[in-house]
Parts: structure tokens; C-alpha cells; sequence
């Protein structure tokens, strides 16, 4: 059986609007009645005037009925539904279509695809390729040749890869598997007010921007690969990323080369959602994810984000408003905020 967290935790959340615990306990408000999500946009009722229960069963046999406004009832069979769906997209050794994952949970084809992106940032297609390209990313650095690798991921030919997925490695699959032998990297470095900042991009777009690094970091992580000073285009490229750092009120879209497994491509894809000058904590973001208990585990997505100020992980905080972590400071972190919120 369920139960609600601690008080002090279940207001904390109700206080914020924390999306993430929506689902995971009801909110009764003894003034009204009425039993309410976490998030429930409505005005807060004081502290003495709210009890807090496990599940809308219980809140129900307490007395409350449901918020119309919030609709606290279908909260609960819609996240069991995504986790459903995750279930089966990462078992399926084949390509399951939006209408049989949807008709497996029980939802139309279109709402279902609307709920699931809401709820992890991406479409059931884009997870599942995401999913593929991980396997794939994972096996390569396994198997002994890039053909068993693709196999070894799920898909039914090479032709199959290299059609749908193997942009997404960033880097031709054998070069993956060889530490980025055969490609190219370039780097330079520039100055912020934050500090030196170090960017590398391949001809893909960026795939390491990060302070208080050099070319030694980026050898490290790519052994095999060439490594060599940036160019005209790098330049260029990089004083866009420093208009990033000085200037985060307004959007830069540029181009980039990363990977991740399929839950950190979730986490960032996430992160890249966040508005300008907002926060969203990191049990918000693992919702996101599709993994509302992976909290401590989409802090380390956001760790372990290859081109921060791009991805922009200084958006996660902890519960409370707090700031958590960041790898290049919280001083930076706290910076970056201040000036998104002008």
C-alpha cells in the first residue's frame, strides 16, 4: 500500500507546484472539500487547512471529492500508462507503431502521443530511437565489428542503421567504437566574464563546451581522434556560445553533436525546455524522463550534460529553490540564473 511523504516534504511540493510528485499523493483542503494534485494551479490554502493522502481513495474515504480544475483522478492511470509504454518500447526487440503502443495502454493514438511527450520531453518514436542508438553506442564498444554491434541493438539490417539512426552517434558507428579514430575534432578557447570557456565541435556541430577544460580533457575523451585548433567556422561558432554565457536572456540555437543513453538524451531534451529565466527541479525534470523516481539519477544527467550553457543544466535545482549542484560551479550557476531572469 501507498503512503504519502512526510508533511514537510508534501507541502514543500504543494508549495512549489512540483509536477514531479503529481501522482504520487493527493492534497485534501479541509475549506473546500475538495482533494487536489500537487501542481493544482489554484490558490494555496493555508498550511492548518490542507492534509495530505497517499492516493484519491483515500482522500475520497476522508471526505474529499475531486478538484474539477485539476482533475487529480487521471493523474495517476496517465503515469502508469507512460511507464507502460516505456516498459514495452525498451523490451521490444522490433519497431512498435504509436497505435499499437497506444492501444496496448489503452489511449487513443494522438492523445497518447500528446501525453507521453508531456510527460518525458519526446515522442514514443524519438524514445525508442533513442533507445535503439544507445544500444547501439553500447555495443560497439563491445562487439568486435560495427555489423554484429547493429544487430546486437535491435535493428533487422545494417540498412536499417544507417537509414534511420547513425546520425545521432554524431560520429560514423566504427569511429565510436575506435575512440573517435578517423574524425576530427577542433577546439578553441574564449573568454567570459564567467572564466576561459573551452569549446570543440565536429563538423556535426558542438560536442564539448565546458570552463576550466583545454585539449588535453578533450584527447581523454576521444583518444583516437584528431584534435586540432579551431578554425574560422569554430571561431565563429564560439563567440556564438559566448554570446550564450553573456547574453542567456534570449535563445541561441546552435547546432550540436552529443549522445547519451536514452534517459540522459530525455534529461537534456528536458532541460532544453525549461524557458528563459525559469527553474524546474530535478524530480520535475525525471518526470519528464518518464522516470518520476529517478531524481538522484537526472541529477547525474544533468552532471554529466557534454555542452553546458547549450543544454543549460544551471536550470535544475533541488526542491525548496535550492541550487544542487554544477560542475563548474555554483558561483556560475547562480550567475547564469541572474541574468536569464534580467
Amino acid at each position: 500500500m501507498s503512503t504519502a511523504p512526510d508533511t514537510d516534504t508534501a507541502w514543500t511540493a504543494f508549495e512549489a507546484r512540483d509536477r514531479a510528485w503529481d501522482g504520487r499523493f493527493v492534497v485534501g483542503v479541509k475549506t473546500t472539500g475538495i482533494y487536489c494534485k500537487p501542481s493544482c494551479p489554484a490558490r494555496h490554502p493555508k498550511r492548518e487547512n490542507v492534509t495530505f493522502h497517499p492516493d484519491p481513495a483515500s482522500a475520497r474515504a476522508a471526505g474529499f471529492r475531486a478538484c474539477l480544475r485539476c482533475t487529480p483522478d487521471e493523474v495517476g492511470r496517465d503515469r502508469i500508462a507512460v511507464a507502460a509504454a516505456i516498459a514495452l518500447l525498451e523490451a521490444a526487440e522490433d519497431r512498435l507503431s504509436l497505435d499499437a503502443v497506444a492501444a496496448n495502454v489503452g489511449y487513443a493514438p494522438h492523445h497518447f502521443h500528446r501525453l507521453f511527450k508531456r510527460a518525458t520531453g519526446v515522442t514514443p518514436a524519438a524514445y525508442a530511437r533513442a533507445l535503439r542508438t544507445g544500444r547501439a553506442a553500447n555495443a560497439l564498444s563491445e562487439d568486435s565489428t560495427v555489423t554484429e554491434a547493429i544487430y546486437d541493438a535491435g535493428y533487422s539490417a545494417p540498412s536499417r542503421f544507417y537509414e534511420a539512426d547513425a546520425k545521432r552517434l554524431g560520429m560514423a558507428p566504427s569511429a565510436w567504437a575506435r575512440g573517435g579514430e578517423g574524425v576530427t575534432i577542433r577546439w578553441a578557447t574564449a573568454d567570459t566574464s564567467l572564466g576561459a570557456l573551452f569549446v570543440a565541435a565536429t563538423d556535426q556541430g558542438l560536442c564539448r563546451v565546458s570552463f576550466d577544460e583545454d585539449a588535453e580533457d578533450l584527447r581523454r575523451r576521444f583518444p583516437n581522434a584528431t584534435i586540432e585548433p579551431g578554425d574560422a567556422a569554430l571561431a565563429n561558432l564560439a563567440a556564438q556560445v559566448v554570446a550564450a554565457v553573456e547574453s542567456p536572456d534570449r535563445d541561441h540555437d546552435l547546432p550540436l553533436d552529443v549522445r547519451g543513453t536514452a534517459f540522459q538524451e530525455a534529461i537534456w531534451q528536458a532541460l532544453r525546455t525549461i524557458p528563459i529565466g525559469e527553474t524546474r527541479t530535478y524530480s520535475e525534470l525525471a518526470a519528464l524522463a518518464g522516470r518520476p523516481a529517478a531524481v538522484r539519477a537526472a541529477g547525474t544527467a544533468c552532471g554529466q550534460n557534454p555542452v553546458s550553457i547549450v543544454i543549460p543544466c544551471h536550470r535544475a535545482q533541488r526542491i525548496g529553490g535550492a541550487l544542487g549542484g554544477y560542475a563548474y560551479g555554483l558561483d556560475r550557476k547562480r550567475a547564469l540564473i541572474e541574468r536569464e531572469r534580467g
